[in-house]
């Protein structure tokens, strides 16, 4: 039973890690933070695996996710500025003045208000899905995520026409 079990979370594991770490990257803006929060996650996750229904699983790693998000922006983590950053190279044929970066856009949002653009938009989950999540009326969802989005169009450069 237990060896079922190891071998049922592992398959999960191995099948939902990557789009859990995008999930997780898109919150908290920053790879390192979100691989911490996926290992947390997995960990929690892991812990209750034979009482979650298969059905359900999903969205309770989501619930656990978020919670540890919002848990430790509570808590107010600080990132670390320095003079200095570590270079990165370009992979081939990237353009870095048509890229957008997702952390700067996304930073100045409310950690609330990041989860729920995040969800909605890079996960794909309805309203009513997102409210469940985040234990709020319906209501709430599309007001925060439309004053997030109108918060993002005002940072983010408007699309040029091509005639």
């Amino acid at each position: 039973m237990r060896q079922a079990r190891e071998t049922d979370f592992n398959e999960y594991f191995a099948a939902r890690v990557q789009r859990f770490r995008r999930l997780a990257f898109g919150m908290c803006g920053d790879w390192h933070g979100a691989e911490d929060l996926v290992q947390a996650t997995f960990i929690q996750l892991y812990r209750h695996w034979r009482r979650i229904r298969p059905d359900t699983v999903d969205a309770y790693a989501r619930r656990i996710l978020l919670n540890l998000f919002l848990s430790r922006r509570r808590k107010h983590h600080r990132e670390l500025v320095t003079s200095a950053p570590p270079d990165r190279a370009a992979p081939p044929g990237y353009d870095s003045d048509a890229r957008i970066d997702l952390e700067r856009v996304l930073s100045g949002l409310t950690p609330r208000q990041r989860a729920m653009v995040v969800l909605r938009f890079l996960e794909d989950l309805s309203v009513a899905e997102v409210a469940s999540l985040l234990g709020v009326a319906e209501g709430t969802v599309k007001s925060q995520t439309a004053r997030g989005v109108e918060a993002l169009r005002a940072v983010l450069p408007s699309p040029t026409s091509k005639e």
